[in-house]
């Protein structure tokens, strides 16, 4: 498990760039769910998507 993937922490998911800026809501194991700008609400398996931490400030 990534330590950084944490709620509050702020992610992009690299495959689906237009989703835009998400922001972690909970993280059990691999299962990461995501509150993006553009998709809403989506449950993330880490194991299978790399979800890069970014800082909102410069994204």
């Amino acid at each position: 498990m990534d330590d950084t993937l944490v709620p509050g922490a702020w992610v992009r998911h690299p495959g689906q760039p237009d989703w835009g800026l998400g922001q972690v809501q909970s993280a059990i194991r691999e299962r990461v769910t995501v509150n993006f700008e553009h998709a809403g609400k989506v449950l993330i398996n880490t194991q299978v998507v790399g979800l890069r931490v970014v800082d909102p400030d410069e994204a």
